[in-house]
């Protein structure tokens, strides 16, 4: 599938920003399912620096700053993506190990293997540890039960028991408390079945990325109506030989399988990742620093439009 995608930020500021240091995270990865064709990114007023680096986890961060006074600020950013269904259908993933057995692989042993999931495993600081969220997962996680079989249940636990609100949380609301709230908003569904995963001992991640929506039949795609979404990847090793789990490289031959408890389902071709990390702080689409601009209004219009062929050059 060929996605076009518009993210649009717009800050109003009063009084006027004197100087300003920002990082973005808005270029969607490369994956095995995912193929970037195209992307652009438009900022007014122009930075005087602004430069791309990867982060520990493999995403794409961009620095910019504004040295002058401003009182507006726009990032665009524009992409085209060609997506592929890998895990779309439940059923049709690996069958996997006992959870117990993935469990018993990242506890701590000196001299063992590396393997860089292990670093999913920790409270990070939106995803604490809490006895909560562990008894939240343990009817999920029956003994003897395969992880990826596992993961579903808690999935659709999570949707099942979960409200999802609008403007019922908001980015800093705690994890802990959208569970005893019992509604949220994506990123609250997925930052739970992260601290659910990671309280049996499994390593489990944040995704953030975008959802091709359909629109009311009969309805017209209105621009700038969709809007960033997340999900959680659970880490899923592979068996080598019986009784043993499979490394290579220190980097592990796992797979990272993905769900997304908001709308009960595996992530296909409509999903479009953006970036990877322990939580929302890791990935956040656009943070900084400011000087001034005590006050300010945000006005964020995302637009995910399927196309069936890439536009000719300018």
């Amino acid at each position: 599938m060929l996605l076009h995608l518009v993210h649009e930020t717009r800050y109003a500021y009063s009084p006027t920003v004197e100087s300003a240091h920002h990082v973005l995270h808005l270029r969607p990865a490369v994956h095995a399912g995912q193929e970037l064709l195209h992307h652009q990114l438009t900022i007014s007023p122009q930075p005087a620096q602004l430069h791309e680096l990867t982060d520990v986890y493999g995403n794409t961060r961009t620095y910019f700053s504004l040295h002058t006074p401003h009182d507006k600020l726009t990032v665009v950013a524009s992409s085209i993506v060609s997506t592929l269904a890998l895990n779309a259908a439940p059923e049709k993933s690996p069958a996997g190990l006992p959870w117990e057995q993935v469990r018993e692989q990242f506890l701590y042993r000196a001299g063992s293997a590396y393997d860089s999931a292990c670093e999913f495993v920790f409270a990070s600081p939106y995803v604490p540890r809490d006895e909560a969220f562990a008894e939240f997962a343990r009817p999920s996680f029956t003994p003897g039960r395969p992880l990826p079989e596992a993961a579903r249940d808690l999935m659709e636990r999570i949707h099942t028991t979960m409200t999802y609100e609008s403007e019922s949380t908001e980015v800093g609301t705690p994890a802990l408390e959208a569970l005893r709230l019992g509604k949220g908003v994506c990123q609250d569904f997925a930052h739970i079945m992260i601290a659910c995963c990671r309280s049996m001992g499994v390593p489990a991640r944040y995704v953030s990325g975008y959802l091709l929506t359909s629109p009311a039949p009969g309805q017209p795609r209105l621009i700038g109506s969709d809007a960033s979404h997340a999900w959680a990847s659970v880490y899923c090793p592979v068996e080598s030989e019986p009784g043993g789990i499979a490394l290579a490289d220190g980097q592990g031959s796992g797979l990272w399988l993905d769900f997304d408890p908001t709308n009960n389902r595996s992530p296909g071709e409509d999903y479009v990742t953006l970036a990877t990390g322990r939580d929302f702080l890791d990935v956040s689409p656009m943070r900084g620093v400011i000087r001034g601009g005590a006050n300010h209004v945000l006005d964020v219009a995302v637009t995910v439009t399927p196309i069936e062929k890439l536009p000719e050059p300018d």
